[in-house]
């Protein structure tokens, strides 16, 4: 796990949220990186063997800019003890998330049928998400149908990523690369995040 900068002194942290308070937005860059080493301290007790250091130090970055946007001074608790809470729930969070869907549904479990008839499981849509199912839906003209899945069946996170991919919405087409660098999260994780999409809008496509 990389080196992460020492965190700031109680006045220090006083300081930088008084000037966020003031719209200074760079105190906002400041505070999040002084406290990156408490993402990091937390995201070590939920490691396992399978689990990619970047992904869960981007989650548990999601859940450092919400305490910064939300901590409140004047309850008297000090801002790490509120942070480490907000990280914490993000990533326990994520990891019900990645329970939920193992339960509901195994990689060799039967989704559906492809044009030909042929039975297609969950590991022929990872292997073959390459946009070939949106580009489909797009051929066909069916629009429509696309963007009211989207709003039905996919999170905020996971419209936009999936808007950005394959330029909807008003956006242009891009890279997971891109997509990563203006999310501020990892390739990796975007990659995930789209495939878990492609997943729930096939999964929409083939409903009866």
């Amino acid at each position: 796990m990389k080196t992460f900068e020492k965190p700031l002194s109680a006045a220090e942290e006083r300081f930088y949220f008084n000037e966020l308070r003031e719209g200074n937005q760079k105190a906002k860059e400041i505070l999040i990186l002084r406290n990156m080493r408490l993402v990091a301290h937390i995201v070590k007790k939920y490691m396992g063997n399978e689990r990619d250091v970047d992904d869960m130090i981007s989650i548990g970055t999601i859940g450092l800019i919400k305490a910064i946007a939300t901590f409140d001074e004047t309850k008297g608790s000090r801002f790490s003890t509120y942070a480490a809470k907000c990280i914490d729930n993000e990533l326990l969070m994520m990891l019900r998330s990645e329970k939920k869907t193992m339960r509901e549904m195994s990689i060799y479990e039967p989704i559906g049928t492809d044009r030909e008839g042929n039975e297609i499981n969950l590991l022929d849509i990872i292997e073959n998400s390459d946009s070939n199912f949106v580009e489909d839906i797009c051929a066909a003209e069916n629009f429509k149908w696309l963007y009211e899945a989207m709003e039905k069946y996919l999170d905020e996170r996971e419209k936009s990523i999936i808007a950005m991919r394959y330029g909807l919405c008003g956006y242009e087409e891009t890279t997971q690369k891109n997509i990563a660098s203006k999310l501020g999260i990892s390739r990796s994780y975007v990659s995930r995040i789209e495939k878990r999409a492609l997943e729930k809008l096939y999964g929409a496509y083939n409903m009866p």
